[in-house]
């Protein structure tokens, strides 16, 4: 397994080069988004019109965060599950977004859409919002406020540490890893 550095927004060549296992630590700009807000934003692009944020080499992670405590820039921001973004991503990859995260498999029409334009999946810890959210460095509103935890925010991140689940040559963990694991006798 490689560890990469990676910053965001990316090239997507930067995307394609990530292999399925590799571990990797990234930083720059990520936008939070979920259901509501990506059926907004496909809204937006079928209506001519222009999204919130620039899609050509952006990662979006999805991110419901919690309210901010205290002296903190946000509150904790765990991944949701990606699967319910599964029929809107394939559009957003084609105009040019190059990651994603959050957890869980995906589904053929993005494993296909990353394939063809270079995207790569990555998959945030379960259950460990609190860690993910001490890498956000910065958190600003950019779209739909009245969507609540759902609405698009703009997060700079510094270190987050992810795992590439999916990469564009077709490694999946979601598939090799339970082979693996099988093939190991379970061990």
């Amino acid at each position: 397994m490689r560890e990469i550095r990676l910053s965001v927004p990316c090239r997507r060549e930067e995307a394609r080069a990530i292999r399925a296992g590799d571990r990797v630590l990234l930083s720059g700009t990520v936008y939070t988004a979920r259901d509501a807000a990506h059926r907004r934003l496909l809204e937006l692009i079928e209506r001519g019109e222009k999204p919130p944020f620039e899609l050509e080499g952006a990662a979006i992670y999805y991110c419901g965060p919690a309210p901010a405590p205290p002296g903190r820039v946000i509150g904790a921001a765990g991944p949701t599950t990606s699967y319910r973004m599964d029929a809107y991503a394939p559009r957003l990859i084609e105009r040019g977004l190059a990651v994603m995260i959050g957890k869980g498999p995906r589904g053929e029409a993005v494993l296909e859409a990353m394939r063809a334009h270079g995207a790569v999946y990555l998959a945030a810890e379960g259950g460990a919002g609190a860690l993910l959210a001490s890498c956000v460095e910065e958190c600003e509103l950019v779209a739909w406020p009245e969507l609540g935890p759902e609405a698009v925010r703009r997060l700079t991140v510094r270190d987050m540490p992810l795992i590439a689940a999916a990469d564009a040559e077709g490694g999946n963990l979601y598939l090799s890893g339970p082979a693996e694991y099988l093939a190991s006798g379970g061990k």
